[in-house]
């Protein structure tokens, strides 16, 4: 019985990758994808949730000036008669990252070397992430994070600031009498002052930053950068800057066209822009690298070894012989501490002449 689970457990080993060099153990990876990312992911879908479509955070009461032109511009009627309604700006922002980024991936994977790609993660030998599957995975859900994120960011700007809408007193419909407006000079600040529908007054104070432009400037700015740092592709060099400008061209008219509509300010749309833009070039390049696969440490290289032996041939230690010139050199070294003048030697091919005998004269 013992044999054959230990068969079957080799059967079931051998059906996956069988170079252990394209795999690399991780034991956090599922209690940090679950009880870490997980719970951060729902608490911004949450929050944006309690932002978006509930009273708990109350909008700031700004106050007007009597007879103010940059707030009485006419009403242009609800969010879905715009020409680019929420819907439409919604489905552009969600599909054209996903389908992108499907793509990219589906395409990268197949086309790249086995050298290339990133190494199959094992946990615990039972689980085994796909590089394919966990990359999709990690990009969209960034992409998802970024995208409740830039929700709650422009929700909190507009409920801090309250700032109000090109079409405000329109929808107000204050009581110039009853506030005593006789100067376009007059500040109102009474909560009360507004008589129109309260639904559309709120919506009225909703205007910095735009929200709209935030979320089509970071989808834009989210994809530009996956295209830029992933496709390489040669003999398309016109490929990338044209889709890269189209969804910028893209963007940047959902801007336009709340500022034409009297929806929101210039100024809106601005803040809108940076908002999105810094949130996902943050994003990019802080939190997934760029794109790029994870650095795989490099191997530990080997300690040098000597080299050995011929086979069969012994190595004998031979003793040292010292040549005269290391002699002559050690025995001028010693008479130079003793402070002796150093004999030049003579050299043997020199010959000296024959000493002569000298005598004196009787």
């Amino acid at each position: 019985m013992v044999g054959g689970q230990r068969t079957a457990q080799r059967r079931v080993m051998s059906s996956f990758p069988e170079d252990r060099s394209l795999q690399k153990s991780s034991t956090y990876i599922v209690p940090c994808f679950l009880f870490v990312e997980l719970v951060i992911m729902a608490g911004t879908v949450l929050l944006a949730y309690y932002f978006e479509y509930t009273d708990t955070f109350p909008v700031h009461i700004q106050g007007f000036f009597c007879f103010d032109k940059s707030y009485s511009k006419p009403y242009p009627g609800p969010e879905d008669n715009s020409k680019a309604p929420p819907v439409l700006v919604y489905s552009l922002v969600t599909a054209i990252p996903t389908v992108t980024i499907l793509i990219g991936e589906v395409t990268s994977f197949f086309v790249k070397t086995e050298g290339a790609q990133e190494k199959t993660i094992v946990t615990a030998d039972c689980c085994y992430f796909n590089p394919l599957v966990r990359r999709i995975v990690r990009f969209l859900g960034v992409y998802s994070f970024g995208l409740f994120a830039t929700t709650i960011f422009a929700n909190a700007g507009q409920v801090v600031t309250g700032h109000q809408t090109p079409h405000f007193l329109t929808a107000c419909k204050p009581n110039y009498t009853a506030l005593g407006c006789q100067s376009p000079l007059q500040y109102i600040t009474e909560n009360r002052a507004c008589t129109g529908n309260p639904y559309l007054v709120a919506s009225a104070r909703k205007s910095f930053p735009s929200k709209d432009a935030a979320l089509s400037f970071y989808s834009a700015i989210y994809t530009v950068m996956y295209i830029t740092l992933m496709f390489r592709a040669k003999g398309t060099r016109l490929t990338k800057p044209t889709l890269c400008l189209a969804l910028l061209s893209l963007a940047v008219l959902v801007g336009v066209i709340r500022v034409t509509e009297h929806r929101n300010h210039w100024n809106d749309v601005l803040a809108g822009f940076i908002t999105g833009g810094a949130i996902a070039a943050f994003l990019v390049s802080c939190v997934i690298n760029n794109f790029q696969p994870a650095h795989l440490a490099a191997p530990t290289p080997l300690p040098l070894q000597r080299p050995e032996a011929a086979v069969g041939i012994p190595l004998l230690s031979l003793p040292r012989v010292e040549s005269p010139l290391e002699k002559l050199q050690g025995y001028r070294i010693l008479r130079s501490h003793d402070h002796q003048p150093l004999p030049s030697p003579t050299p043997p091919d020199v010959l000296l002449p024959p000493r002569r005998c000298l005598t004196s004269a009787v």
